[in-house]
């Protein structure tokens, strides 16, 4: 049993230490974008960048944990390889609570998400379609997009309003 201790004493101390250099550069707000901003984070967010919102640019948007799901959509043709930042890691990166926000389009269309969705599922914020950007008149320049191939249950009206093309802006009440 002594042979087992110092195991794990040394286990102990690495994931304090860990955990102390982890969680506060995951507390670190990011800095203000040097691109173009295609989304804002706005409402109850506790690491804003430019005022008392979040700003991302194209690069900052790349630099979030990532995702890529191989599906088909009910709007594009046949399946695609979407790539983009986990909607769960961007709302980490803004530091929310709430437990739903509202996703706005560049239109002014605007659905309510559960953030529990993100946690069920690896819903991404679509950037790009088979290695390229979505342009704006393929529902970019990004949209909410949840693996339908992998969840056939998600094919659904209530998920399909959800799934916000030309999103500009993330609303957390």
């Amino acid at each position: 049993m002594s042979s087992l201790w110092p195991g794990r004493a040394v286990l102990t101390v690495s994931l304090f230490l860990l955990s102390s250099v982890a969680l506060p550069l995951m507390a670190e707000p990011l800095p203000p974008p040097q691109g173009d901003v295609l989304l804002r984070v706005v409402g109850d967010i506790e690491h804003p960048n430019v005022g008392e919102e979040l700003h991302l640019d194209r690069a900052m948007l790349k630099s979030l944990p990532q995702g890529v799901i191989e599906t088909s959509t009910p709007w594009t043709e046949g399946v695609g390889r979407f790539e983009g930042p986990l909607l769960r890691a961007l709302l980490e990166a803004a530091g929310t609570r709430s437990d739903h926000v509202r996703i706005r389009a560049l239109n002014e269309y605007e659905s309510e998400v559960p953030v529990a969705d993100f946690h069920a599922y690896d819903v991404i914020l679509a950037l790009e379609r088979d290695g390229e950007p979505i342009a704006v008149r393929d529902l970019g320049p990004m949209f909410v997009l949840y693996p339908f191939d992998e969840h056939p249950e998600l094919l659904n009206e209530t998920i399909r309003h959800r799934s916000v093309w030309h999103v500009g802006s993330v609303h957390v009440p």
